[in-house]
C-alpha cells in the first residue's frame, strides 16, 4: 500500500489547523485584547458593538488578506524555484516587486491618488508590475526559446534599476510624500476596500489551482530541461506559463500589500526539508504555511510596540532571515530534497 497519499494528507492537516490556531490567535491580540472565549459570543450576538467591529472590520479582513498574499508569494516561490532549478531564486528576484514599487512611488509623487482615489496605488503598483514583466520576457524571449539563465539575469539587472530610480524618487520627494514611500515599500497589510480583498483572495486560489495543474512538469523539470524533454514535456509553453503565472501572482500581492520579502524564499524551502520535492504536495502545503507565516509576522508587526504599527516586511525578513540561517547550518538543503 502507498502511504505518500496518508502522508501527504496528515501534513496538509497539520498546516490548516496551524493556519486555524494562528488565526484565532491574531484575532484575539492586539492593542485591545479580546480574550478567545469572548469571539463565539460575539459572532453570534456582538454586532453593533467596539468589540465585534475591531474584529470583524479592522483584524479579521487583515489575516484574510494575509493569508492570501503569503500563499500568493510562496506559490510563486516555488514555481519559480523549481522552474529555473535555483534554491536562491524568489518572486522578487525577477524585478516584479521593483516594478510595482516604482509605479507606487510615481503615483505618491505625482499625486495621482487624489485624482484616482484609494485604489489608484494598487493599481498603479500592477501597472509598474506588468511593464517589468513584459520587460523581462521580451528581453529574455529570443526565437520562441527562454533563456533561463538570460531571464534571471535581466530580471536583476531591471530590479537594480528599478530600486536606484526610487532612491532618485526619494531623494527629490517631499517629506509627506517619503514617508508614505518608505511606509508601502516595507509592506502592510493594512487595507480597507473589502472588494480588492476579495479580489486577491480570488487571485490566489486561481493561481494555486492552475500551478496544481502543472505539477507534474515541475517535477520533470527539476530533472533538467533535456531530461523534462524526453519525458514529453513542452518545455517551452511550460517555462512562459510558469514565468506568466509567478509573475501575476507577484504583481497583485506586492501591489495591494507592497514589498513583503522572504515569504517567497524562506517558506518553500522549509515545506521542501517537511514534505519533500514533489509539487503535488509542494504547492499546496507552502500555500497553506506561506498564508499562516505572514499572518503571524503582521500579528508581531502590530502588538510588538502596540498601539504603534511596524511594517510587516520588517517582520518577515528579521524572523524569516534568522529562521533560515539557522537551519541552513544545522541541515543544508538542495532543490527537490535534501543534501
Amino acid at each position: 500500500m502507498n502511504k505518500k497519499p496518508v502522508r501527504w494528507l496528515i501534513c496538509i492537516l497539520i498546516l490548516c489547523g496551524i493556519l486555524l490556531g494562528v488565526g484565532v490567535f491574531s484575532l484575539s491580540v492586539g492593542s485591545a485584547g479580546i480574550p478567545f472565549k469572548k469571539i463565539i459570543p460575539l459572532i453570534f450576538g456582538g454586532r453593533g458593538t467596539t468589540e465585534y467591529s475591531i474584529l470583524f472590520d479592522i483584524r479579521l479582513p487583515r489575516i484574510i488578506l494575509g493569508l492570501a498574499v503569503g500563499s500568493a508569494l510562496s506559490i510563486a516561490g516555488v514555481l519559480l524555484q523549481g522552474m529555473f532549478r535555483n534554491p536562491l531564486v524568489e518572486p522578487y528576484t525577477l524585478g516584479i516587486s521593483g516594478g510595482a514599487a516604482l509605479g507606487v512611488c510615481l503615483n505618491i509623487v505625482l499625486r495621482l491618488n487624489i485624482i484616482g482615489g484609494i485604489l489608484s496605488i494598487p493599481a498603479s503598483g500592477f501597472l509598474g508590475a506588468i511593464v517589468v514583466i513584459l520587460a523581462v520576457y521580451s528581453l529574455s524571449a529570443r526565437k520562441g526559446i527562454l533563456k533561463i539563465q538570460g531571464l534571471l539575469l535581466t530580471g536583476v539587472m531591471i530590479s537594480f534599476i528599478s530600486s536606484s530610480l526610487i532612491m532618485l524618487i526619494m531623494a527629490v520627494s517631499r517629506a509627506e510624500d517619503l514617508h508614505g514611500i518608505i511606509f508601502w515599500i516595507m509592506g502592510s497589510l493594512e487595507e480597507p476596500n473589502l472588494v480588492l480583498i476579495k479580489v486577491i483572495v480570488l487571485i490566489s486560489a486561481i493561481g494555486l489551482f492552475i500551478s496544481y495543474l502543472f505539477a507534474t512538469e515541475l517535477n520533470a523539470l527539476a530533472l533538467g530541461e533535456e531530461e523534462a524533454l524526453h519525458l514529453g514535456i513542452n518545455t517551452e509553453k511550460t517555462k512562459r506559463l510558469l514565468f506568466i503565472l509567478a509573475s501575476l501572482l507577484t504583481g497583485c500581492a506586492v501591489s495591494v500589500a507592497g514589498v513583503i520579502g522572504f515569504v517567497g524564499l524562506v517558506v518553500p524551502h522549509f515545506m521542501r526539508m517537511f514534505v519533500g520535492g514533489d509539487h503535488r504536495i509542494l504547492l499546496i502545503t507552502s500555500a497553506l504555511a506561506g498564508g499562516a507565516f505572514l499572518i503571524l509576522c503582521d500579528t508581531l508587526a502590530r502588538t510588538i510596540i502596540s498601539p504603534l504599527e511596524l511594517p510587516v516586511g520588517v517582520i518577515t525578513g528579521i524572523i524569516g532571515g534568522a529562521i533560515f540561517v539557522y537551519f541552513l547550518s544545522k541541515k543544508q538543503v538542495v532543490l527537490g530534497g535534501k543534501q
